[in-house]
């Protein structure tokens, strides 16, 4: 874990779920490894952006809903207290940020321009490298 020299909250980390990674490395629908894992935030943020870029905005919105929550779950239970880094350079958190960063878009395209900007907002504040990674 990366020390924080700023006083505020530590770094929240997410533990690395190792199989549904690799079977999403071994080409394993992302929708399979949502079933089975359904904690499993990257899964979710797949599906999502897949639906994005497909047109279908309102699955899109759904899937990255549903990996968002999931996501925060998954980082009460490591610690993070509502507000703190989720640093983009840990692996494991990639699949919630990805997962946020679909929410926010698919969120603007409905005209939820609030929640759009609450999760730009979000993501910016959790993590720069991940706002600036994901939005190009």
């Amino acid at each position: 874990m990366t020390q924080n020299l700023f006083g505020g909250p530590a770094p929240t980390e997410l533990p690395e779920n190792a199989e549904a990674r690799r079977l999403l490395a071994e080409g394993v629908e992302p929708k399979e490894v949502a079933a089975r894992f359904p904690t499993y935030s990257l899964a979710w943020a797949l599906l999502a952006e897949r639906e994005f870029d497909a047109g279908h905005v309102i699955r899109a919105y759904a899937y990255a809903r549903t990996g968002y929550h999931r996501g925060l779950d998954s980082l009460r239970r490591a610690g993070w207290k509502g507000h703190g880094p989720i640093p983009w350079e840990h692996e494991a958190n990639r699949g919630f940020l990805r997962a946020l960063y679909v929410l926010a878009r698919a969120a603007g395209a409905i005209g939820e321009d609030d929640e759009a900007e609450r999760c730009r907002t979000f993501l910016h504040d959790s993590s720069p490298t991940a706002a600036a990674t994901l939005t190009g």
